[in-house]
């Protein structure tokens, strides 16, 4: 019986090992954690967004560069798939207003242990604090706590992540272990990252509020929906959508006031305020709630009292900050093997019979649902592959 290697247990890994599995390929999957899926279920903390429900051209295009390079996976193995694969693993979904989809129970632990146990049911093997330190001869060498240990692979599938959220198995290592193979890989930046803010005594009260209802842009990148005014700075999903413009060094712009034009802005704050303060003039004139007025006033200070130049600023409201917030707090990252180092097959053209996937492939996509497809679809379209190699 062929035997294949699966370095990593995050969703492109135990994807890859159940299609090799189903295949009749016997699969031991290794983990330098104590558990398997540990990324998995902290992306499910505050609700598992398992893919989003919208036209193919549209998904596809979420990916940018790397869309044609994804298009035939996610043409396997799509938003469509991923709700049947997780019914058939017997979650309940529900598709948001937004469109995106979640278990009804909201968490990512019933659907891994589930999982789990399909996998154990195909005979998959689960070696967990074995760390992969590279080649040694033919052979995969792995630190182990019965110390180190090799293993005999036809088949091999790296699932090792990117290179942010270090405590949870992703650190990106690996890139050197490849590099030094021949395999080109490019330089790890953050994506879905948050801003970083260095607020003022003012903004102390306000911190941990949601600023809803906004857009957001920098350069190219527009995002519909709302940040939170953390410690840290600004985070939530609107921020990461447009964090990749942040990146590129675009300024960061947010209308607080999306759902109205700067001339309606402008009618409402020409209205009489009488003895009412400025700002109680606009809270009362655009219904803007507190939050996004402490946002204005900590970016603005002092505000304009022309209601044009005021309209103006407050539906496009420039964002002062510090860059983005460091690499290892983002959710996913840019960078990671290149394309020119894959074959079609997920294949790494320097090291035969081992494939990469998941976010340690050179790609990045917006949160939403895009990360968690993707990731599956590049570990089922390398299994695939893998199988169909082996049988032949």
């Amino acid at each position: 019986m062929s035997r294949a290697v699966i370095i990593g247990s995050g969703p492109a890994g135990l994807m890859a090992a159940e299609v090799l599995a189903q295949a009749g390929v016997s699969v031991t999957v290794c983990d330098a954690k104590p558990s398997v899926g540990r990324k998995f279920l902290m992306a499910g903390k505050s609700g598992l967004n398992i893919t989003k429900s919208e036209e193919t051209a549209l998904f596809q295009a979420a990916y940018a560069e790397a869309a044609p390079w994804f298009a035939p996976m996610l043409d396997a193995f799509g938003p469509e798939q991923a709700q049947a694969w997780a019914r058939d693993l017997g979650e309940d979904l529900f598709t948001g207003s937004t469109g995106r989809v979640f278990p009804k129970v909201m968490k990512a632990s019933p659907l891994l242990r589930a999982w789990l146990a399909r996998l154990n049911s195909l005979g998959v093997t689960f070696n967990t604090r074995w760390r992969w330190t590279g080649f040694e001869g033919d052979a995969l060498r792995f630190d182990t706590p019965e110390g180190p240990q090799t293993l005999v692979s036809d088949a091999t599938i790296l699932a090792l992540g990117g290179a942010s959220w270090r405590r949870l198995g992703s650190d990106g290592a690996w890139a050197v272990v490849l590099a030094e193979r021949g395999v080109p890989v490019t330089k790890f930046t953050a994506a879905n990252a948050g801003v970083a803010i260095n607020w003022s005594a003012f903004m102390e009260k306000h911190l941990g509020a949601a600023v809803k209802s906004i857009s957001l842009s920098a350069g190219p990148y527009v995002s519909r929906g709302e940040a939170v005014l953390s410690k840290r700075g600004l985070e939530g999903g609107g921020v990461y959508s447009v964090s990749r413009g942040v990146r590129e060094g675009h300024p960061l712009v947010v209308d607080l006031a999306p759902d109205l034009t700067l001339e309606t802005v402008a009618l409402k704050l020409e209205k009489p305020r009488g003895k009412a303060t400025l700002t109680n003039h606009i809270r009362k004139a655009l219904r803007l709630d507190a939050a996004k007025i402490a946002l204005l006033q900590e970016m603005a200070m002092p505000l304009p009292k022309e209601p044009e130049a005021l309209a103006r600023l407050i539906k496009a409201l420039p964002i002062q900050h510090a860059g983005l917030r460091p690499m290892d707090e983002a959710i996913s990252t840019a960078g990671g093997v290149a394309m020119s180092g894959l074959d079609d097959a997920l294949m790494i053209n320097a090291l035969p019979n081992t494939y990469a996937v998941g976010e340690m492939l050179d790609w990045e996509a917006p949160t939403g649902g895009y990360l968690i497809t993707a990731c599956l679809a590049t570990g089922a379209w390398a299994g695939h592959h893998a199988a169909a190699r082996l049988k032949a």
